[in-house]
């Protein structure tokens, strides 16, 4: 398939993301260079100076919204990509309207209990759309540790899922790269397998 039919092909597909930082902001940079058509994408987070490490953003963007800053940069890259944005903290209240329609769902939140209630939302509210989990993705080196695993045909991991945030482990870009990449890489492949 040449990269101008799968353009065509994934431009017909809406993507939901949960959460803007190291693991959102990168996969939506992923997934617009691959000419995903719509993202839709919730966070209510402000980029400060310690994000840059790690996440798609610019030192001329400190102080800003993070779903605002993104929106802007995707438009740098592919301004046909419709970018949706919710400035908000995601509950499961909210969820439901905030991804309805979307094919796929990729999981971006920083903390245990908020990644455990989007996927309990999502299978129990939204049953049948997939979610895709980033877990264990803090250091560096280990990249072979590193794997996307199939949890059921609505759930798929990717990350090491051992190795958690620490002041002397803490998530830098190459690692968190690798698994946003992932991510994308599974929502492609989920949506190219869509007659």
């Amino acid at each position: 398939m040449r990269f101008s039919e799968i353009k065509t092909h994934l431009s017909k597909f809406r993507i939901g993301i949960a959460g803007a930082g190291g693991l959102g902001s990168n996969c939506a940079v992923a997934l617009a260079r691959c000419g995903i058509g719509t993202l839709v994408i919730a966070d209510f987070d402000v980029i400060e100076e310690p994000n840059l490490n790690r996440q798609y953003y610019f030192i001329n963007q400190i102080g800003l919204m993070k779903t605002v800053a993104l929106k802007e940069n995707i438009a740098h890259i592919n301004h046909e990509i419709v970018v949706i944005i919710h400035q908000t903290k995601l509950n499961r209240m909210n969820i439901t309207e905030i991804f309805s329609g979307c094919n796929i769902i990729v999981e971006a939140l920083d903390s245990a209990a908020m990644k455990e209630m989007l996927i309990e939302t999502v299978q129990i509210k939204m049953p049948g759309i997939p979610v895709v989990v980033g877990s264990g993705m803090a250091g560096w080196g280990k990249t072979n540790d590193i794997i996307t695993r199939k949890i059921d045909d609505t759930l798929y991991v990717c990350g090491d899922e051992y190795s958690e945030v620490s002041d002397n482990l803490p998530p830098i870009a190459p690692r968190v790269g690798i698994v946003a990449n992932m991510q994308a890489n599974v929502v492609i492949e989920l949506l190219l397998n869509i007659k």
